[in-house]
């Protein structure tokens, strides 16, 4: 797979997918944005990995949102291709059933926070900063940050960050829930990579199904009709159906660590 502004690293069951792009803010045009999407698309389909790490190449910026600069040039960075429906960036109508860690490394604005909001666990440098500001651009958030947020934080508070456009530290982030910890600025990485390591750790097939069945249960009801166990009951099956669940439980039996098959 030949990329240009996006990098992929690998280390053991971890794949690392940089926006790079430092001289733009790693803003997204078009092509950055089939890249992302391009690069989950081969996270997803590839068995040697079942968690990645995204994050924004240089010290100062996460991501800072759509290429602002090529949309005054009059260039689109929507794609004409299949990649349209992966949403902004690739990412955040492109859904994987495994988990994707941001490893937000500065600015994380507009498309930056929705990107994050798009993840399923987000670690941040201490020098990060988020926010929706599009409302004072008069434009909206229109890539997942205005359904996502009042979901990942108290609803009061999104109310006030989603109207005011106010930027939010890292801290305020951690505080409402939406940041899992916050961290040395240089110590970013290596939090990013000790939380996928011991995801990596799992079973491919349980932590697959554990992500499908929190996505698909959010939003059904627990009770009458009990939608959300009919989710939870087939995911159930399917897991202890597989060579993964007689393993398991040997190795631990046998005090040693398990060899997963991912199936």
């Amino acid at each position: 797979m030949e990329l240009n502004k996006v990098k992929i690293d690998k280390d053991g069951g971890v794949l690392f997918i940089t926006i790079n792009r430092p001289e733009a803010m790693n803003a997204i045009d078009q092509e950055t944005w089939c890249e992302i999407g391009e690069a989950i698309k081969y996270f997803d389909r590839t068995d040697d990995f079942i968690v990645a790490i995204l994050t924004g190449a240089g010290n100062r910026s996460f991501c800072a949102g759509a290429d602002l600069k090529a949309i005054s040039r009059g260039e689109s960075i929507i794609p004409t291709s299949e990649a349209k429906n992966w949403g902004f960036a690739g990412i955040v109508n492109n859904y994987t059933n495994k988990p994707i860690i941001a490893a937000v490394n500065g600015f994380a604005l507009g498309g930056g926070t929705e990107i994050a909001l798009a993840c399923d666990i987000v670690i941040a440098s201490e020098n990060a900063t988020f926010g929706l500001p599009e409302v004072k651009r008069g434009i909206i958030a229109g890539a997942g940050g205005l359904l996502r947020l009042p979901r990942q934080i108290p609803l009061k508070i999104a109310s006030e960050l989603i109207f005011t456009g106010d930027n939010f530290s890292a801290d305020s982030a951690a505080e409402w829930g939406l940041v899992n910890h916050v961290v040395p600025h240089g110590k970013l990485h290596d939090k990013a990579f000790e939380v996928a390591q011991k995801i990596a750790n799992n079973a491919p097939v349980s932590v697959k199904a554990s992500k499908d069945i929190l996505h698909k249960g959010l939003d059904v009801p627990l009770d009458h009709p009990q939608t959300a166990w009919d989710i939870n009951d087939q995911y159930v099956d399917i897991v202890m159906d597989s060579e993964d669940s007689v393993e398991g439980p040997r190795a631990f039996a046998e005090k040693r660590q398990p060899i997963w098959q991912g199936k």
